[in-house]
């Protein structure tokens, strides 16, 4: 039952971490902080430095900041000066403040996508042929399985993501293969045909292919400091990018509804993971975590991108937002909000009886 332990801590790290984001761009700005917690609920234990309560709560499920002034009509008998209340101070003060705790969510994925290629290597399918497609433009140029394709048109293949990127992003009615067949160089030119494919969310497609599957072996790269630097940021940029077009292609109902998940399925995943080892573990971490700094930033009220939304407004307009229309907004987000949790347990349910 070591996973429950995973799943606490995965997912009150990656709300604390976000919270976290909020607290420190908010103090470096000087707005006032009331309560800095680890956890929800009652209180168990804390200290006060300065003015802010630093506490330990109840619930471990992550953690909450109370900023000084965030309505505008607090009152300023809470010890903090006018200049310290959030809603005080001008909107991209505040918009900075709401887009840290996102920000933080893919700074943490970064993190942790850097020390993992840092210590353990890159890892990614090799650029292996393991079968060709009967009569397909490999077989006829005579590339053969087990060949480990070099290069192509002079860029340097390292894992079959770049050979599968630099065939499909080609311009060219010929390709220049160099690949290694047991030890030997050998240089190909391969004629590669437009042909209707499925991407992953079963769209069809029209994408240049040569013909050849992956072998399905993996290999690791050993990079240095610096290497793995651009290396996690390209990573963190890739899982930024599937995620986002998965949000906009269930918008635009490609992808079916009934594919959101919510706690159960997390829960179910943390635990496959954790079962397969710390590593997989701090790789689904690092998705989860890009996943909720992305959802955090879409435009709905109650969520970091309604608020981005609201103070983006207001800098354009030159004045506050009517508050009545901000407290309506509010509350059809909190509804549409309910609304997708409540989808997302019932998925969650109807595929954990299915799977039964």
């Amino acid at each position: 039952m070591t996973w429950i332990i995973d799943f606490l801590l995965v997912l009150g790290g990656l709300i604390f971490f976000h919270e976290f984001g909020h607290f420190i761009v908010a103090r470096l700005l000087g707005v006032g902080v009331k309560t800095f917690s680890l956890g929800f609920g009652p209180r168990l234990a804390g200290f006060k430095l300065g003015r802010t309560d630093y506490r330990l709560s109840a619930i471990p499920l992550g953690g909450y900041v109370n900023l000084a002034g965030e309505e505008r009509d607090m009152e300023t008998d809470s010890g903090f000066r006018e200049n310290e209340l959030f809603m005080n101070r001008p909107p991209w003060h505040r918009m900075l403040v709401v887009a840290a705790g996102p920000i933080f969510n893919f700074i943490l994925a970064w993190l942790i996508f850097w020390g993992i290629i840092l210590t353990q290597g890159q890892m990614g399918l090799m650029p292996q042929v393991g079968k060709l497609q009967p009569g397909g433009p490999a077989e006829i140029a005579g590339i053969k399985p087990g060949d480990e394709v070099l290069s192509i048109n002079g860029k340097q293949i390292t894992f079959w993501r770049d050979l599968a990127d630099t065939i499909q992003e080609s311009k060219t009615d010929k390709l220049d293969f160099v690949i290694d067949r047991e030890g030997k160089t050998i240089d190909m030119e391969i004629a590669p045909q437009i042909q209707e494919t499925t991407n992953l969310f079963g769209e069809t497609i029209r994408v240049p292919v040569v013909g050849i599957i992956a072998s399905g072996d993996t290999t690791t790269v050993k990079l240095s400091a610096s290497d793995s630097i651009y290396a996690a940021t390209q990573q963190t940029w890739n899982v930024i990018s599937l995620i986002g077009q998965s949000i906009v292609k269930m918008i635009e109902r490609v992808v079916p509804i009934d594919s959101i998940g919510g706690p159960i399925m997390i829960a179910q995943a943390i635990k496959q993971q954790s079962e397969q080892g710390i590593l997989h573990l701090l790789q689904f971490t690092a998705f989860i975590s890009i996943n909720l700094g992305l959802l955090n930033l879409l435009p709905i009220p109650v969520l970091d991108g309604g608020h981005l939304l609201f103070f983006g407004l207001e800098t354009v307009l030159r004045r506050p937002l009517d508050e009545r229309l901000q407290a309506a907004a509010t509350r059809v987000g909190l509804f549409l909000l309910l609304c997708l949790m409540a989808l997302a347990i019932f998925n969650d349910i109807v595929r954990t009886i299915a799977t039964k």
